[in-house]
């Protein structure tokens, strides 16, 4: 019997390439983004600018002040600072070593004097001794971009306004309301996420939980509100009583 000779293997087929995991689509992050909104209001109803402060121009100095130092240390500061400085024509004529002095405890105190006092000169010399209502004003001025500029106008003068944060902006990139990084571009992508009216009270709220629950290293999954929505759900631990522990109490003014 002549052998039959064996047939060569079928050339092997290449993998399918993987696929990418489908991205929602406008209208369902719209929707989620929202979702997350209203929760974050029922965990947060009383969320508010934890600054104390009289008057727009006391919330700017308060904010200035704030730069890498805790709302709880510059609360602490802030009334000795206003009993002794109380208009914008006291802070252009401050004394500079009388001044270091009053806000040493806040931090970089020789760069945020100075930025007082300038912003002082400012005020008299082109605003009438008065907190301008308007951004591109207010970023004019010495020590203040678009973070503070937005603290005043949403808390002083109601004027709506996202203040994007190193806690605002973690939590809308791990939500994926954005993946940017420059502030101003996350709060470009953010801002047309919800309604304009919202932003102010949006922004404390998203701070607030930053502050308690969604810290930047172990985010409290297994205690987080949002967790259900949240597509980082797990980035920390999802364990209840050993995310609990991770909770941080309020207030932190």
């Amino acid at each position: 019997m002549v052998p039959v000779p064996s047939q060569p293997p079928a050339p092997s087929q290449p993998p399918a390439p993987s696929q990418p995991p489908a991205q929602p689509s406008r209208t369902a992050l719209v929707r989620r983004a929202r979702r997350i909104g209203r929760k974050l209001a029922e965990l947060y109803p009383d969320a508010h600018c934890e600054l104390d402060f009289r008057s727009p121009l006391e919330l700017l100095i308060a904010t200035i002040l704030s730069a890498q130092c805790t709302d709880r240390r510059v609360n602490q500061v802030t009334p000795l600072l206003f009993a002794r400085y109380r208009t914008a024509a006291d802070y252009a004529a401050a004394d500079r070593e009388e001044l270091e002095k009053l806000i040493m405890p806040t931090g970089f105190y020789r760069a945020k004097a100075a930025s007082i006092i300038g912003l002082g000169q400012a005020l008299c010399d082109r605003f009438g001794g008065e907190v301008p209502a308007s951004l591109g004003d207010l970023v004019t001025l010495p020590g203040v971009g678009r973070k503070t500029a937005n603290v005043v106008l949403g808390n002083a003068f109601g004027i709506p306004g996202l203040t994007v944060d190193t806690h605002f902006g973690r939590l809308a990139r791990r939500f994926h309301w954005t993946a940017e990084q420059d502030p101003e571009k996350v709060e470009r992508d953010v801002g047309a996420l919800f309604p304009r009216s919202e932003w102010t009270v949006l922004s404390h709220r998203l701070i607030w939980h930053g502050r308690r629950v969604c810290h930047s290293r172990r985010p409290a999954c297994g205690a987080c509100g949002v967790g259900t929505l949240c597509p980082s759900y797990g980035m920390g631990p999802t364990d209840p009583v050993v995310a609990a522990r991770l909770v941080k109490a309020g207030p932190f003014s």
